[in-house]
């Protein structure tokens, strides 16, 4: 009863002060409708034969040809399998990385240690792309360090057979000391006294992990792994392309780096964003597809 007197409260001092809500609402308002909702209408584009001087209204429509095209494109289930093997062996590689950070930075009891550690697997992230893959180019090349330590002259940039573990490999490296701030946040927040009473129990550290640690980080791990699958198909080009080869192509050229390459370097801007439209809908498709199955799996557990 006290709180449903305290939301209703709550509930006529809002309807009291509506305007000043309103008035504090309109700024972020307008700013999200024109530069969320209104480019939206862009869409357009991927139904007419986008014409720069007639505009998207004065562009003459040709309805769903540029998805056929695409569709029966020779290389589109090379640019599609491309793209979904360097997003899942991502996921599958560098989602548990963060996780396993912050669960070995709990164990580290020196407040003075574990800044040091922290601060050096921080750093990666505020690397930008493009000084990265530099980077890897400079390590890789015939010349880098790699070939040096392995007595070899290979060219690892130029062999599409090492082009995805060269990606996924460095985004790991880049962003899992930043990925797993959220982990170590709340694994900060574990109980003490489970973690005291589960080492008098005789509970080694594996089963210390297991049974209190995990669990405490269990929901936030089901919420990042389901936005993580919803980017599934949205890999940056950037990246992708700054680490591309003529000769990796067939396992480099994605469709984010297609759409580049078509729409802004060859103008054909209606086909592009044909492209780029079945990739969202994919997106949302497998996003959609995650969260029912970590439903499905919650309420399986009695969640």
């Amino acid at each position: 009863m006290e709180t449903k007197s305290i939301l209703k409260q709550k509930l006529l001092y809002v309807k009291k002060n509506w305007l000043l809500y309103v008035f504090f609402l309109m700024p972020a308002l307008f700013i999200t409708i024109i530069f969320r909702y209104l480019p939206m209408g862009g869409i357009l584009i991927a139904f007419k034969d986008y014409n720069v001087r007639l505009g998207i209204l004065g562009s003459e429509w040709v309805g769903f040809d540029y998805f056929k095209r695409f569709l029966s494109s020779p290389d589109f289930m090379q640019y599609l399998m491309n793209t979904l093997k360097l997003s899942l062996y991502g996921l599958l590689w560098g989602f548990p990385v963060p996780i396993l950070l912050a669960l070995l930075l709990n164990r580290i009891r020196s407040v003075g240690i574990k800044k040091k550690i922290q601060l050096l697997i921080y750093a990666p992230n505020f690397i930008s792309v493009i000084v990265l893959c530099g980077m890897v180019r400079m390590f890789l090349s015939p010349v880098g360090p790699l070939n040096q330590v392995l007595g070899s002259n290979t060219n690892w940039m130029t062999m599409p057979g090492a082009f995805r573990t060269i990606y996924i490999a460095s985004g790991i490296w880049q962003a899992a000391g930043w990925s797993s701030i959220m982990y170590t946040a709340a694994l900060s927040n574990v109980s003490k006294e489970l973690e005291e009473a589960a080492t008098i129990d005789g509970a080694n550290i594996l089963q210390q992990i297991w049974y209190v640690e995990l669990p405490a980080i269990k929901n936030i791990i089901v919420i990042q792994f389901i936005l993580s699958a919803g980017n599934i198909m949205s890999i940056g080009f950037e990246k992708a392309y700054a680490l591309q080869t003529s000769m990796n192509l067939p396992t480099s050229e994605i469709i984010s780096t297609y759409v580049y390459k078509i729409g802004l370097l060859n103008g054909d801007y209606g086909y592009s964003t044909a492209v780029g439209i079945f990739n969202s809908i994919i997106n949302v498709i497998l996003l959609l597809l995650v969260n029912w199955v970590v439903s499905k799996l919650n309420e399986g557990e009695g969640l």
